[in-house]
């Protein structure tokens, strides 16, 4: 211990020693999925292929819309935020796992009087230190400290897959959003429609009620049927209204008034087909899945710390430096100076706290796996509910338009025979009302189609690749 050099080389066969961890062996839980979809779906390829949000969107107007929103919205920049908080944190849990080197320098000067001096005179006494210090350096022999640095490593890249995860939703709100917008156009304007035909057509029944041809029955249907019209106009008014203000939110604009107009009916707005793959291709694709794999990581290196403090605690002190009584012979020959001063603590009596703080940990270990396969489970439903949505809506808006094709023809016969006396003004009316009905539902289940397309897309992941070898580029050397 007299040779610094000795001292310098011990410690750092302590440190390569230091391997141990008693952290358990992580080993993914088993996913509770089965092998396929449900047969509703079995005709969907095997071959994933989920593509990117800028080829899933058709709208160019919805695409600068989806790039807006990631660029400006407050909640996800708030997200980001947090990742790089969580990330500091780790880098400062990782900080521990090296030694703390300081350059230290102090001086002093005291009088010291003559009743209390052994020479029985008074003195001044002077004392100047340099040199590099140890600061309380634990050496990390059964891993308590390296599983700390492991799990805050976890936590981290929890955080950073959960802001995929909040990407992914605020692509799929964005997408959502617009298309809600733009049904509540496509209705109001069916609505200004229906509204004029309506008007002109009570205009046309007031005239025959006043020459008698018409009952006042007649003109009160017509009548209601004309507020109808209007009432459904301000109700979609409404919805566009509050769709524009949600978007604006979104996408993070000043004011609705910025947003582009709504695109009409028939526009191709989504790509029309998204293949699912197979159910264990969530695993690696949805990013909430990694995030709570992470999570589970990180409790699993919490056992770890918790199990090694039941075990002795080293940590070193320790400075080298030069020193000396007069400030001129600081850095002299024979000046060199050094200090080391091991410290050992091994714990006997906490009153179960160690034993409480292991017991926490496995708790919350076996919480995080629940959680883990709680959010496979909800990725499968998700997925399985938006296949079997997207499948029967394309049936339902064929049989859809079918109906409004048909109602609308019946209306146009239902009118002639009206005009020559052969039907009554009643089935007529019903006759409006019905294609009204008829063609409000087609836009409504046109719109179904879409969104499902884009819940499908966001419970299969998004389209978003994880960075390549994450863990390997921030994991300590």
């Amino acid at each position: 211990m007299r040779n610094p050099k000795l001292t310098l080389c011990a410690l750092a066969s302590v440190l390569a020693l230091s391997a141990c961890s008693f952290a358990p062996t992580y080993e993914t839980p088993a996913a509770p999925l089965p092998a396929a979809y449900p047969q509703a779906s079995a005709a969907a390829p095997v071959a994933l292929a989920v593509p990117q949000w800028e080829s899933f969107v058709q709208s160019p107007a919805l695409r600068d819309l989806v790039q807006q929103a990631l660029t400006h919205n407050r909640d996800l920049r708030q997200t980001l935020i947090d990742v790089e908080a969580v990330r500091a944190q780790y880098r400062i849990q990782r900080a521990d796992r090296l030694p703390n080197l300081n350059l230290q320098g102090s001086g002093s000067r005291q009088r010291i009087p003559a009743d209390v001096s052994q020479t029985q005179a008074a003195t001044v006494q002077s004392s100047y230190e340099v040199g590099v210090g140890l600061v309380a350096f634990e050496l990390d022999l059964f891993g308590r400290v390296r599983n700390l640095s492991q799990a805050a490593l976890q936590q981290y890249l929890a955080t950073e897959s959960a802001a995929q995860a909040t990407r992914i939703t605020l692509v799929g709100e964005v997408m959502r959003t617009w298309l809600l917008r733009n049904s509540a156009h496509q209705r109001y304007q069916l609505a200004q429609q229906t509204l004029q035909s309506r008007e002109a057509g009570f205009q046309l029944i007031g005239e025959r009620h006043r020459n008698g041809v018409a009952s006042a029955l007649d003109l009160q249907d017509a009548r209601g049927l004309a507020a109808q019209a209007r009432a459904e106009q301000e109700a979609t008014d409404r919805e566009f209204r509050q769709a524009s203000n949600a978007l604006a939110l979104l996408v993070g604009a000043n004011d609705a008034s910025s947003l582009p107009a709504p695109e009409p009916y028939g526009t191709q707005v989504l790509a029309g087909t998204v293949t699912p793959g197979l159910p264990a291709e969530l695993l690696t694709r949805r990013p909430d899945i990694r995030a709570a794999e992470h999570r589970l990581q990180a409790r699993n290196a919490d056992i770890g710390a918790a199990r090694a403090a039941f075990f002795p605690r080293i940590s070193l002190t320790g400075a080298l430096g030069t020193s000396s009584a007069e400030l001129s012979g600081l850095f002299g020959s024979g000046s060199h100076a050094w200090s080391f001063m091991p410290q050992i603590s091994l714990p006997i009596f906490d009153g179960g706290r160690n034993t409480a703080n292991l017991d926490l940990a496995t708790l919350r270990r076996d919480g995080a796996v629940v959680a883990y396969e709680q959010a496979v489970q909800s990725a499968f439903r998700e997925t399985a509910d938006a296949l079997a949505a997207t499948e029967t809506l394309d049936r339902e808006q064929a049989a859809r338009l079918e109906l409004a094709q048909s109602s609308t023809e019946g209306l146009r016969l239902s009118e002639l025979r009206y005009r020559q006396g052969v039907d009554s003004h009643l089935r007529y009316l019903d006759a409006q009302r019905r294609n009204f009905a008829d063609r409000t539902s087609l836009i409504e289940v046109t719109t179904e189609r879409q969104l499902a397309a884009s819940t499908l897309f966001k419970a299969l992941g998004g389209g978003w690749q994880a960075a390549a070898n994450t863990d390997a580029a921030l994991a300590p050397r």
